[in-house]
């Protein structure tokens, strides 16, 4: 059993993330894990706390695992893109109490509304099992 504060969790601030082989820019965006299980550099499981600061955002992008977010603090905007095209299909705004479900290799992006304040979030990820893993 791992008991902690989150507040004493190392924060990190993420500077890019890749999409399609390129590192794309993230702005004012910082992570804390709370928990993971499996490899450090890609674990199966992992609960993570974000921090999007005022105008704060994560670009298009996509991830093998599953994730669900969980809206703590402010506002955000989360958008879904056509996988084929990288065009928006879909654009949701999130308020605390509100939850969104990514599917495996689906292209998103989400951003704070917000030019003055932060928007807060946990994010909960888990890796695409397949039959030959169970």
């Amino acid at each position: 059993m791992i008991v902690k504060k989150a507040q004493d969790v190392e924060e990190r601030k993420i500077e890019k993330y890749p999409y399609k082989g390129k590192p794309l820019p993230v702005k004012e965006t910082y992570i804390r894990w709370l928990s993971q299980a499996g490899p450090k550099d890609s674990p199966e499981y992992g609960l993570r706390f974000f921090t999007l600061g005022p105008g704060g955002e994560i670009p298009i992008h996509n991830h093998q695992y599953y994730q669900t977010m969980y809206i703590l603090s402010g506002k955000l905007l989360c958008t879904g893109y056509d996988g084929a095209t990288d065009q928006p299909v879909a654009e949701q705004a999130l308020v605390p109490g509100d939850f969104i479900f990514l599917a495996s290799m689906e292209p998103h992006s989400i951003r704070n509304a917000s030019a003055t304040e932060s928007a807060t979030f946990l994010c909960c990820i888990g890796v695409v099992c397949t039959e030959d893993a169970l």
